[in-house]
């Protein structure tokens, strides 16, 4: 049970997405054909919970696991995903930034056509784990210490305002956390989160970093079916893990910067 589980990071999912989205989107046809591979594999689709409760209580996994996680809250996760998923009966966890999201609650910023709460409460119904992203999508290693609160306690509040039940994981924009952030969402309720990282999750990470792989525009069927069994992974985000760590400089030293002038 300490095996290592690939999750998969998805965001659009649609013919003709935004600029903003368009390389981290992926095209319907694109997705059908992965979910294809799952399960001519024999993968075994959970939710971010089901794996986190199973690495948390030392349960037994199922053969060939793996999480089918959705970021932002796109809209074509109902129109397209959603009767994929439902023909292979697959699960999946779809985190909603809620002031992204149409209708009640939107605070406008969102890069394409977003849900709606119908959307999302049919999603729910459909069996998708409903997990935050946060309320209006910041970096949150980026904000002070208030409107860190208010990020992640307002995105678990309206979720469980619209959907009767409070969500118990999350994932973090961007990917970026720190320990403060890390802390943050812990103190909101919620049991666990997801990072990016481009590697496969281990029980060791922890359940506040649990690290992701990214499916993107340009990623073709050889190369997701090597992602999946963890193939090639240093190789193919070789240049990501590069730019993380030098963008990661940046960051702290932006973060260090505002706390002297703010101090």
């Amino acid at each position: 049970m300490n095996a290592p589980v690939p999750i998969l990071m998805y965001h659009a999912v649609g013919h003709r997405p935004s600029r903003a989205v368009h390389g981290l989107s992926v095209s319907p046809g694109a997705f059908a054909e992965q979910m294809r591979v799952l399960d001519d594999r024999g993968f075994t689709p959970l939710t971010t919970a089901q794996l986190a409760d199973a690495w948390r209580s030392a349960g037994v996994l199922p053969r060939r696991p793996v999480l089918i996680t959705f970021d932002d809250g796109y809209e074509g996760v109902h129109r397209h995903a959603l009767p994929v998923l439902a023909q292979h009966g697959f699960a999946a966890t779809l985190f909603v930034s809620t002031g992204w999201l149409r209708g009640a609650h939107e605070r406008g910023g969102a890069l394409d056509t977003m849900l709606d709460w119908n959307q999302v409460r049919e999603l729910a119904g459909a069996g998708l784990e409903i997990g935050g992203h946060s309320h209006t999508h910041p970096q949150l290693d980026q904000i002070d210490d208030e409107r860190l609160r208010f990020e992640t306690l307002r995105c678990k509040e309206i979720v469980a305002e619209e959907l009767g039940t409070a969500p118990v994981s999350f994932a973090y924009p961007y990917g970026y956390s720190s320990r403060r952030v890390r802390r943050a969402v812990r103190s909101a309720g919620f049991a666990q989160a997801l990072a990016v990282g481009n590697a496969l999750a281990r029980r060791r990470q922890g359940p506040y970093a649990l690290e992701r792989v990214t499916v993107r525009r340009t990623t073709g069927i050889e190369e997701f079916a090597r992602l999946v069994e963890g193939r090639s992974l240093a190789r193919a985000f070789a240049l990501d893990r590069v730019l993380t760590k030098g963008y990661a400089v940046v960051r702290r030293a932006r973060r260090a910067g505002r706390a002297l002038a703010g101090g």
